[in-house]
């Protein structure tokens, strides 16, 4: 049984992890970045301080982040200009005890930001971890009062961000471990937060505070609920018409036997029931997604661990998509996917059956007894229980079915039940996600930006496929940070098609698209396949679907190049220039060749020169010869491999030639005289006929040799024109009459003089 186990997971592992990982198109490092015109990048200090963006207000194009001790108020059009922060550090009393407790005094004995949310519209609430005691201000982000005309007060002056109110306790709104992550959401100057609520960090609850009526919170210490949860996301989403029914979806992950991810619900309305669950969420429900690739056998290999979601609005309501990153907990293989899931879907789960334990076992069924009314989640007040109000009129049936029933049966499965990306073994693991609809020449596109755990981002598009799971090819992969690092969280603002990344070493601003980083002809901005580039007629450059596209060549589903850039020298591809290059008899020889694109297959033809019929055979990989991504190698040259040799590079059907190199082997007599420091240089190239010396140089290798030395017999007269010689002194004076007598003399064969 052991055996047959151990036969399954390999099996799965090989299915799984043979789809090799693409590459990126372009990478560009930090350096390359900063020396472009769409990066800025900001911190407060060199030291790690864990920077998180909390809130992105486009209204007021400002960005709120918050990191170790501080609160910082970006412009979202360029975050290095017009910034503001509030220095808010932890008290040293609570510095000391935090310390006494043996806490990491760099990584939790500080006031780490995790709340930063609009109050109204001059006000933000915010909370830090306090030194493991939460504390919670309010922060004044108006502008200054100025006096107008007739002596009316006009709020026009200058953007001010300073602490507006004392401090207050924070528990219930923040976590007291900062390395625990703390969500929240504040609807109608109520805060509704997922956090820990005590010092040990054993109790996990969803929590509302921040208000006038009494606080609610889930049911404590109930494994059924809520266990031992890592919160990820928290989004208000309507479902139809009725404000009443708008519910509240926290996304988070739990630490269960099976390691299956959860998604939960509540209300905003709810107040907790009249006798069983007094200050509880009533309308509590919560359901499994799942993101898993269905091999041929009928096995799935699942994705068991939700990193990050990212909800993409669409025309439709319940058209929304919700974007999840997950990855794999198994010891036999690490991996990543990205899976979609439709509100539609999600709906239909939440109205589906619930969940129920029965048997010796306990294993979970479909609950088939009697289902109270009004069904549990249902919201008071709205469409479909429009006579209640509170959830204290709930019937007590209601009330005691949700406590011991929150999970509903069925899980939400994303779209056409397969991830959208899938990473297996590729040296590294996604861990959060943002997405932006784009409108191409040939359609609409999502562009998804991932983050890695090794601090890059990729920018990729995924296609539709044949397959079972679909193409997805990485544009671009960008070093968005100076040093390596994990845990990036994603803003992405579509109107200013900018992207912000923020990490514990600080905040990068990224435009969505460098169509330049592309090359400068047409074949390579049509096979990028990025829906923000086209070929203008001139170069690679931003696509506008509004303009006009006679001279626009675009082409994402298929790019390729032979419909796109007729008339923009394709020709030239196939004609490269001819080089020469000399090897060694014996020795090692490389073969340069560098492909334009890592997606790109490379293939080496020769044309020996002992070949009479002149024909181009294909390389074959020996013992001698090997094919390498930037060239080609071939161990202990012999004159045999004397000849043209050619790279060629296939990427998606196109076809060029990146090199002609033609190789001359030289002999063990000749690479001796060349070397031999006792001769003179003249002497054994005056034993030489001069027409010998040019025949093993190419044309163009003769034509460099002659303007070389025109050039330099020019800088020569120049120098002695500027500066007139002096009498010579000691050999040289001697040698003088010498030099003389042998300009003096008629030699036919005179070299060239250098």
């Amino acid at each position: 049984m052991t055996l047959c186990l151990l036969a399954l997971l390999l099996l799965l592992c090989c299915s799984v992890s043979s789809l090799p990982p693409p590459l990126p198109r372009v990478f560009l490092s930090f350096e390359e970045l900063q020396a472009s015109q769409a990066f800025e990048h900001y911190r407060i200090s060199d030291k790690p301080m864990d920077y998180r963006i909390l809130h992105m207000d486009e209204d007021q194009d400002r960005m709120y982040v918050g990191c170790k001790d501080h609160v910082l108020s970006m412009d979202i059009n360029n975050i290095t200009h017009g910034s503001l922060k509030v220095f808010w550090p932890a008290s040293a009393s609570k510095i000391e005890e935090c310390q006494m407790a043996g806490k990491d005094p760099t990584h939790g004995c500080g006031n780490f930001i995790r709340v930063v949310q609009p109050y109204n519209r001059t006000h933000m609430f915010m909370c830090g971890s306090g030194a493991y005691s939460p504390v919670c201000v309010f922060i004044n982000r108006g502008r200054r009062p100025e006096v107008g005309l007739a002596g009316a007060i006009q709020l026009v002056g200058e953007q001010v961000f300073f602490i507006d109110s004392r401090s207050e306790p924070g528990k219930g709104r923040c976590s007291f471990n900062p390395q625990v992550n703390t969500v929240s959401v504040m609807i109608n100057q109520e805060l509704f937060s997922g956090m820990y609520i005590d010092f040990m960090g054993t109790d996990a609850a969803i929590f509302r505070s921040l208000t006038k009526r009494n606080p609610v919170r889930t049911d404590q210490h109930n494994s059924k609920w809520l266990s031992e949860p890592f919160f990820i996301d928290a989004h208000l989403l309507p479902d139809g018409t009725d404000p009443n029914d708008a519910k509240l979806y926290f996304f988070f992950r739990e630490r269960l036997t099976d390691n299956i991810p959860t998604y939960s619900l509540c209300l905003q309305n709810d107040i907790g029931g009249q006798r069983s669950l007094v200050n509880k969420w009533t309308t509590f429900l919560k359901a499994r997604m799942v993101c898993s690739v269905l091999e041929e056998d009928g096995t799935e290999t699942h994705f068991d661990e939700l990193e990050s979601v990212f909800l993409l609005e669409t025309e439709q309501p319940k058209g929304l998509l919700v974007f999840g990153v997950f990855t794999s907990t198994s010891s036999v293989f690490k991996g990543s996917a990205v899976c979609v899931y439709n509100m539609a879907d999600i709906l239909t789960v939440f109205n589906g059956p619930f969940a129920h334990r029965e048997g010796p076992n306990f294993q979970w069924v479909a609950f088939q007894g009697r289902i109270p009314y009004p069904r549990p989640g249902t919201c008071p007040g709205g469409a479909f229980t429009p006579d209640l109000h509170t959830t204290k009129e709930f019937p007590d049936d209601v009330v005691n079915f949700v406590r011991n029933h929150p999970v509903m049966f069925n899980p939400i499965y994303p779209v056409g039940r397969r991830p959208l990306v899938v990473r297996t073994n590729a040296g590294y693991r996604y861990t959060s996600v943002a997405v932006d609809q784009v409108l191409a020449a040939d359609g609409s596109y999502q562009v998804l930006f991932l983050g890695t755990d090794k601090g890059t981002v990729q920018k990729v598009i995924a296609l539709p496929s044949n397959h079972s799971l679909h193409e997805d090819l990485i544009l671009e992969e960008l070093e968005v940070f100076k040093v390596q690092t994990k845990g990036l969280t994603f803003e992405l603002f579509a109107l200013q098609q900018q992207l912000y990344v923020s990490s514990e070493f600080g905040v990068s601003q990224v435009s969505l698209h460098r169509c330049h980083a592309y090359g400068s002809a047409c074949a390579d901005c049509c096979l990028a396949r990025d829906p923000y580039c086209a070929w203008d007629g001139l170069s690679c450059s931003r696509f506008y679907p509004t303009g006009k596209r006679r001279s626009r060549r675009q082409d994402i589903m298929h790019g390729n190049p032979l419909t796109q850039c007729r008339g923009f020298n394709l020709k030239a591809y196939r004609n490269a220039v001819e080089m020469m290059q000399y090897g060694v008899k014996n020795n090692t020889t490389f073969l340069e060749c560098q492909p334009k694109s890592p997606q790109a297959s490379i293939r080496w033809l020769i044309q020996r020169d002992n070949d009479r019929r002149k024909e181009v055979s294909l390389i074959r990989r020996s013992d001698r010869v090997f094919s390498t991504e930037h060239g080609l190698l071939i161990r202990s040259a012999l004159p045999s491999d004397q000849g043209l040799y050619y790279c060629l590079t296939t990427e998606n059907g196109f076809k060029r030639t990146m090199a002609k190199i033609r190789l001359r082997v030289l002999s063990d007599a000749m690479v001796s005289v060349l070397t031999d420091k006792r001769q003179s240089p003249w002497g054994w190239a005056s034993s030489v006929h001069p027409k010998v010396l040019l025949a093993a140089f190419s044309p163009a290798e003769t034509l460099a040799v002659q303007q070389y030395c025109k050039e330099r017999n020019l800088q020569k007269k120049q120098q002695q024109q500027a500066q007139p010689p002096g009498p010579l002194r000691g050999d040289l004076a001697k040698l003088k009459p010498l030099l003389d007598r042998r300009k003096s003399r008629n030699r036919r064969n005179h070299l060239p003089e250098v």
